[in-house]
């Protein structure tokens, strides 16, 4: 099969003929259709001390069909459509149980072993016990989009928004534009999103937020009459060193700041802008199992504003510069990848 290969850093992903995988007795081997390019790809892929190893296929935003089961595989079959988690759980422990793969000692032992990889390439195998059937009113770009958007949700979930909050949104990547469609259909009142650029506003206001902010200067003031005051809650969805920092000025007293940014390199906060403020400062990462689900249930049942987050689709041969070009300002949401296109 062909797949793109990360071959190291400052290196373009390259493209190669490696073996077909073949399932162990839990596993699935799926024909992946499509896969969304992750602002992590990029990271993992540029980060000499929390990067991909050299061999590895990228790509874990995926949907595909079972081609191949393993001799233990019991619910899925060949021909079904399904797309998959990316944390890894061993299926054995209390955490796995209990729907949460991200608490497995396994996976906290080494993230980096226990990942879904291989979304760059023709085939992957993946454990039965993390695929979730698509139902068929569902596209396999609509498939690759639920990763993400579980991401999302779980962020805005972690804030335990109260009905009505004011909720500033920092960044108008995937992220952010999922966190902005969950906090409005989670109950949030007004709901401003901040960034360098114009590029996502347009989606931005479709997804739910009703206002834009693309102006650095004055932030505060600018969210204060946004949002009719300070925010209650604040989603840091950028990952850049000082992000954190801004998110503490910017919340009220109080407040709430919730980190679902990736940012791999060292950076800088003031405590006693928490402490003076009485700020909760919470991360978020990954999905439980319901959440993951729950994804599925809210697309299948009828939210097509979400499908504009698809602004692209590449092939293979043209993954590698495609992948490059992403590192640098451009009008992407989400650029999927069909290794057969």
């Amino acid at each position: 099969m062909r797949a793109a290969v990360f071959e190291g850093l400052g290196t373009p992903l390259g493209i190669r003929t490696v073996p077909d995988p073949a399932p162990l007795p839990e596993q699935v081997v799926l024909r992946v259709c499509r896969c969304g390019i992750c602002g992590s790809d990029l990271h993992m892929s540029a980060d000499p001390e929390a990067g991909y190893r050299p061999g590895v296929t990228p790509g874990h935003e995926l949907a595909g069909e079972v081609v191949a089961v393993g001799s233990a595989v019991s619910r899925l079959r060949v021909g079904d459509r399904v797309t998959a988690m990316a944390v890894l759980g061993c299926g054995r422990c209390a955490a796995c149980a209990a729907g949460d793969p991200f608490g497995c000692p396994v996976f906290q032992a080494d993230p980096s072993a226990c990942g879904l990889w291989g979304g760059f390439g023709q085939y992957t195998v993946v454990p039965e016990r993390h695929c979730v059937v698509l139902p068929e009113v569902l596209s396999m770009a609509d498939g690759a989009l639920v990763e993400p958007l579980a991401c999302s949700l779980h962020g805005v979930r972690r804030a335990r928004l109260q009905p009505g909050a004011r909720v500033l949104v920092l960044g108008a990547g995937s992220v952010g534009l999922g966190a902005v469609f969950w906090a409005r259909r989670l109950g949030a009142g007004r709901i401003a999103v901040a960034a360098r650029s114009h590029r996502g506003e347009e989606l931005a206001m479709k997804l739910g937020a009703t206002a834009f902010l693309a102006h650095e200067t004055d932030r505060a003031a600018q969210a204060h009459a946004a949002l009719g005051g300070p925010p209650d809650v604040v989603l840091e969805c950028v990952g850049r060193p000082g992000m954190i920092n801004e998110a503490m000025m910017l919340a009220r007293l109080r407040g709430t700041v919730v980190v679902l940014g990736m940012c791999t390199g060292p950076d800088v906060a003031i405590p006693v802008i928490g402490l003076m403020k009485e700020l909760e400062l919470r991360f978020a990462v990954t999905y439980s199992v319901a959440e993951f689900e729950q994804v599925v249930d809210v697309l299948a049942r009828g939210a097509p504003e979400l499908r504009a987050m698809h602004t692209g689709t590449v092939g293979l041969d043209a993954l590698p510069q495609a992948f490059e070009a992403l590192r640098q300002p451009n009008d992407h949401c989400k650029l999927m990848v069909d290794p057969w296109a």
